[in-house]
């Protein structure tokens, strides 16, 4: 399964647990706007299995608001039509939508329009968040920014098997007037969608002020301009003669070249050296080219790109030149990981405890920050070595750059050395095309995180070893030698010398990772930490779970201070989570506690107060009636009829 068929899967069962009332709380999965925005739909009531929009426009209706627009219209026009060049023949629809996000144009490949059709992506066809859930074009209006819809993040069922990406538009008074959305398949999107996306809203947007500004006869001097520049990536145009006709600024600056060095000149000329063979080959190729990966020579040294090379066609169909993008991969790669939600969220001022050896292992921690060397995070389950790890990130230098984590123990013997160093096209079956880079060259410039790092097979730990020593990789099925920039920290609940001797683990590896080792310290051996954790647990889990708790048993503390805690922070942060969904009122009661907690207090201290059977029940039911329970419910939880629960009220003296 590749990442895309894997994030839709991931998606779409957050999706499905949201529509069972789980809560959802991984925003790594589901991006905290589109959360926010299925919570919107659920309140106002859409219906997630919706196959069809159901408001549309027609006949006079139709007309009168297309009329309305006209202006609006006509000035987007050449610009979607522009954005529609680029993706032409790939599956991709461009639509352009008003305030109320009904839809006024779309232009696309026709077999694309005839299956959104299905679903009634239409022109008069309403998008709202009220009417069609999450999507390209009602989401952007709600937030008033730019934002991309992956498959299953779309509320609706009717479009899950797409991805939106979408931007807004402004008037020259800074109104929001209606927005632009490109919508294909979702396999085959990408950042670089979205990026083109907002280019062409703030083309449309610059063209509406130009012609407030100045009227429509200074449009046609500006269009070209307006609409190069808004491109974030390096473009270049030849004609057929393969003569550079015009480059925007960003080429400029990427290539570090002038006007006066290649307006005029010959590709061939520009990157006529050998050692731009294959860029060459690929410019003066027949077929048009999308997102190839290439190496150019510039400056004495190889850099890479993906390069995008299609025709320009004449008003008559003929071919009167090409358009060239270029866009650096290692910018590439930056947003995949950004939009990909691979940061770090959490920093030291997240960590709470006063314990003496605690504050010092945080004291440790922030020296390990300010330097670049390996860190290795000792500890049990449950400490917070994944915590460490992003605190450590966001206090250093590369703060600013990606953090990937990665799960040793979670991934699959055959796919962890895919997944760490990625592979090159062709190199097994099923291999994407144009391949796939690893999370080695998606944390470059930041830091990787390789938790239970323990796990890693020998055969992995031989090149693990070879890329901290080199800081380069080679893909599967790849010749090409790639640099790196990346800091890593390992973390393990393992002892690694005792791995060594089994020879389990690679004692030169070890010695390598094993620069600066950092000792978590356990729960049970920061005991004055439980009263801080507990109170805060309560007030965090409180608000996330709209449920408010503000009286505690004075002895659940103690068995907490009792209990071994073998599962840590993570296992007392449970526990509370647990007791909060299960109170009946707003108090935490002993009999809250889970059994085996409850369990080891009694057998560790024989002076735990043994409640009887009964008196457990007039506890239960007590609490109920004061939190106002109807008393058929009361009786459900207790599985009793109603009548025997009379009965026990009037034992009990609760009637």
């Amino acid at each position: 399964m590749d990442d895309c068929s894997e994030k839709f899967e991931a998606t779409h069962s957050e999706w499905k647990k949201f529509l069972g009332g789980v809560p959802i709380d991984d925003s790594t999965i589901i991006p905290e706007k589109i959360l926010n925005s299925w919570q919107r739909c659920r309140e106002e009531g859409v219906d997630p299995y919706l196959k069809k929009v159901p408001v549309v426009l027609d006949g006079n209706r139709l007309r009168k608001r297309l009329e309305d627009n006209k202006e609006f219209i006509d000035a987007s026009l050449p610009f979607i039509e522009n954005l529609y060049t680029f993706v032409k023949g790939s599956g991709f629809t461009v639509v352009l939508f008003d305030s109320e996000a009904y839809i006024l144009k779309i232009i696309g490949d026709e077999d694309i329009k005839a299956s959104a059709e299905q679903g009634n992506l239409i022109v008069g066809s309403c998008w709202s968040e009220d009417v069609a859930g999450t999507n390209g074009g009602g989401t952007v209006l709600a937030l008033d920014e730019p934002i991309q819809i992956f498959a299953s993040e779309h509320y609706c069922i009717t479009a899950h098997k797409w991805t939106c990406s979408g931007a807004p538009i402004h008037n020259h008074k800074g109104k929001l007037i209606g927005g632009i959305d490109m919508t294909g398949p979702y396999h085959r999107a990408n950042p670089h969608t979205l990026g083109m996306v907002v280019a062409a809203a703030h083309a449309i947007e610059n063209h509406l002020r130009v012609i407030k500004s100045f009227g429509e006869c200074q449009v046609a001097n500006t269009f070209k301009d307006t609409v190069i520049e808004s491109v974030t990536d390096a473009l270049i145009t030849i004609n057929t003669n393969g003569i550079i006709t015009l480059v925007n600024q960003n080429a400029k600056k990427m290539l570090n070249f002038s006007s006066d060095m290649i307006l005029g000149r010959k590709i061939n000329e520009i990157w006529g050296d050998s050692k731009n063979k294959d860029l060459l080959s690929l410019v003066n190729s027949d077929q048009a080219i999308i997102d190839a990966e290439v190496k150019i020579f510039l400056q004495n040294k190889y850099r890479e790109y993906t390069i995008t090379c299609n025709p320009i066609l004449s008003p008559q169909k003929n071919v009167i030149g090409k358009i060239i993008t270029l866009n650096e991969i290692k910018r590439a790669k930056a947003l995949v990981t950004r939009m990909t939600g691979a940061k770090a969220n959490l920093r030291f001022e997240n960590i709470i405890g006063d314990n003496p050896r605690f504050l010092n292992t945080v004291k440790l921690a922030k020296i390990a920050s300010e330097s670049d060397s390996t860190v290795l995070l000792l500890g049990e389950t449950g400490t917070g070595k994944d915590l460490f790890a992003q605190a450590i990130h966001n206090e250093s230098s590369r703060k600013n750059g990606p953090y990937v984590a990665i799960n040793c123990a979670a991934i699959p013997r055959d796919l962890i050395s895919s997944e760490l160093f990625g592979y090159s096209e062709g190199a097994f079956t099923g291999s994407k095309r144009g391949g796939n880079p690893g999370k080695f060259e998606l944390a470059d410039g930041g830091t990787i995180f390789l938790d239970e790092i323990a796990e890693m097979p020998l055969e992995l730990q031989t090149i693990l070893l070879r890329v901290i020593e080199e800081k380069t990789i080679t893909r599967i099925g790849g010749k090409g030698v790639i640099s790196l920039d990346v800091r890593i920290i390992a973390a393990t609940n393992k002892n690694l010398r005792e791995e060594v001797k089994k020879r389990g683990f690679r004692e030169d590896l070890y010695y390598r990772i094993n620069v600066f080792t950092i000792e978590m310290v356990p729960l049970r051996e920061r005991k004055s930490d439980i009263r801080i954790f507990v109170d805060k647990f309560i007030e965090d889990l409180s608000k996330k779970l709209n449920k408010k708790i503000d009286r505690m048993d004075d002895r659940i503390l103690g068995t907490f201070l009792n209990y071994t805690w073998p599962g840590n922070v993570r296992e007392l942060q449970n526990v509370i989570e647990r007791m909060i969904n299960i109170a009946p009122a707003n108090e935490f009661t002993l009999d809250l506690l889970p059994l085996d907690i409850l369990h080891s207090q009694q057998n560790s201290e024989d002076d735990y107060e043994i409640i009887p059977v009964e008196e457990m029940e007039r506890r239960m039911i007590l609490k109920m009636l004061r939190a106002n329970f109807p008393k058929n419910e009361i009786a459900k939880k207790l599985n009793i009829s109603r009548n025997t629960l009379y009965r026990r009220l009037e034992k009990y003296g609760l009637s």
